[in-house]
């Protein structure tokens, strides 16, 4: 029985006042029934792991491939967990289209951060054009192929599929869609890692709101979100939470 994740990437926002949202989800859901991951920049990472006080899990949005070095601005496995986090997100659409960060690259990253003993929310997707050229499987199984090293397993690394086209837009894929691709996505990593691919989660990510949360989390593997935007609000976070639970 795979757990439940609701995963919030709260991206470049986020001051040390935000805290107090932290504080009310956890007051609001003091234990849900399914996982719950914030993942805020690197400059709260310590401090929400604080006020998290091991309710919640926190995480990185990214680490670098090198355990230490002349890396600037960048950081590695080692410091995201001395730093107080468990998880790292890896191989989002805004890193890969800002950062022209390729499924090499990723799969480097992810083998550090499982050295370093972090968790992978490694994250797949079609841009709008690749969906409208009817590329979107073969897309999805390039990234998943490129981007995931031999030893992930179920309890190390999640999935996440982000629609790049339904990211921070509002828009988001019909159910059928969504099915598609995370049937797909079970499918192909069953092929690659036998029975250990029905431990791994398989999250949907892309404009997920507590409107249509409930709908998402009922559609065929889907075992939670990646979360943008509502992640960053504790009442909003909360109901797709809520929806998660009594999915």
């Amino acid at each position: 029985m795979r757990k439940k994740l609701a995963a919030g990437n709260w991206k470049m926002n986020g001051l040390r006042a935000s805290l107090s949202e932290v504080e009310a989800l956890i007051a609001a859901h003091p234990s849900p029934s399914c996982e719950v991951l914030l993942c805020p920049p690197a400059t709260l990472i310590a401090a929400m792991a604080q006020a998290a006080d091991g309710k919640i899990f926190v995480g990185a949005q990214d680490c670098h491939m090198a355990g230490s070095g002349a890396h600037t601005g960048d950081i590695s496995a080692a410091m995201i967990a001395d730093a107080g986090a468990g998880h790292a997100i890896l191989g989002h659409s805004e890193r890969r289209a800002d950062h022209g960060e390729d499924d090499a690259m990723v799969r480097a990253k992810t083998e550090a951060a499982l050295s370093g003993g972090l968790v992978a929310v490694v994250c797949v997707g079609e841009t709008e054009a690749q969906r409208d050229a009817g590329e979107t499987l073969d897309v999805i199984d390039s990234q998943l192929t490129g981007s995931l090293p031999d030893h992930a397993t179920a309890a190390n690394t999640v999935i996440a599929y982000e629609p790049v086209w339904a990211i921070g837009t509002g828009r988001t894929p019909t159910l059928e869609q969504i099915a598609e691709v995370h049937d797909f996505m079970r499918k192909t990593l069953t092929a690659r890692f036998g029975a250990e691919a029905d431990g791994m989660r398989l999250l949907y990510g892309g404009s997920v709101k507590p409107s249509n949360a409930a709908e998402i989390f009922a559609t065929s593997n889907v075992d939670g979100a990646l979360v943008g935007g509502a992640s960053l609000k504790a009442a909003d976070f909360g109901a797709i939470i809520a929806a998660l639970d009594a999915a």
